[in-house]
């Protein structure tokens, strides 16, 4: 899918599968019909840098993105309007964003090195900062129960966070020798997935923060996004070497790809499985939104 005039930095599906967002180096922001390909409207503008990170809300309505002009914004998906003023507090570059599983709350990460919370229906900042980190953060994501959520950093480690007191949950997740780039939790909330600049994925215990597998290689360079599985039985990967693989969550073995999904020096940035898990979009360096089938043989 053309449209975009640079990178594809975040894709995601939309709950119902319907629809695809993409957020931009170009500023912007695209809506895409899933089954066609086409756009549905007009870009969202606004943002007055790249935007980094798009979320949906859980019921469909409203999107969540996070740019390098510090700021989060939301949109009405329906129409492409802004909704409210844009949400400020960080003082760094905002690289990521995710809606919590009940769609009251938004978490976002930053440069400066810290989390931030949000009431999605006000905008409000909810509480200080969560400060923990010691390097940018690349990456964050709520639990499927809400009740925690993931960071990955520059720093090297993952942290979790109590969403309700926004207090760290135990010490870092320590292992990967470079940053995190993309964190991810499994279906049924018991596994997180990472991926990093050392080429490498792995998967921990969200209970005991220990790794249970890993490392799994086979990128060639930084793995800069994951995801599991609707059903949990599968994580796919892309990464900056241009390549999407898929991994069998309980044994680490590739069991689909590599495919050379993106070109340019960057590769893919972002991959995302459709809810029913039959589809795979990716967003890369080339500019370019593409569709895959995401079903294992």
């Amino acid at each position: 899918m053309q449209g975009h005039s640079n990178y594809v930095t975040s894709v995601s599906f939309s709950p119902d599968g319907l629809q695809i967002a993409s957020g931009s180096g170009d500023n912007t922001i695209r809506i895409w019909d899933a089954h066609t390909g086409k756009e549905i409207r007009e870009p969202l503008r606004g943002h007055t840098f790249n935007v980094n990170s798009v979320s949906f809300s859980p019921d469909g309505k409203c999107l969540a993105s996070a740019s390098y002009d510090k700021t989060v914004r939301l949109w009405d998906v329906e129409t492409g309007q802004r909704i409210g003023q844009p949400l400020e507090g960080h003082v760094g570059w905002v690289m990521c964003v995710a809606f919590s599983p009940d769609g009251n709350r938004i978490v976002s990460g930053s440069l400066d090195h810290t989390l931030q919370l949000w009431a999605a229906q006000t905008g409000q900042a909810i509480g200080e900062p969560l400060r923990g980190h010691s390097h940018r953060i690349w990456s964050v994501a709520f639990s499927p129960d809400g009740k925690h959520i993931a960071s990955g950093s520059a720093d090297n480690t993952i942290r979790l966070w109590d969403a309700e007191t926004c207090q760290p949950v135990g010490d870092p997740l320590r292992g990967h020798d470079s940053s995190v780039w993309s964190v991810a939790y499994s279906p049924d909330g018991a596994s997180i997935v990472s991926g990093s600049d050392d080429m490498t994925i792995r998967i921990w215990d969200a209970q005991t923060r220990q790794t249970v597998l890993g490392s799994l290689q086979g990128h060639e360079k930084a793995v800069t996004s994951v995801a599991f599985s609707p059903d949990g039985q599968y994580i796919v990967s892309g990464s900056w070497d241009g390549r999407i693989r898929i991994w069998d969550a309980q044994t680490g073995q590739t069991v689909a790809g590599p495919w050379q999904a993106h070109g340019g020096e960057y590769g893919v940035f972002s991959v995302a499985f459709s809810p029913d898990g039959k589809h795979l979009v990716s967003g890369g360096h080339d500019k370019l939104v593409k569709i895959w089938d995401g079903e294992v043989d």
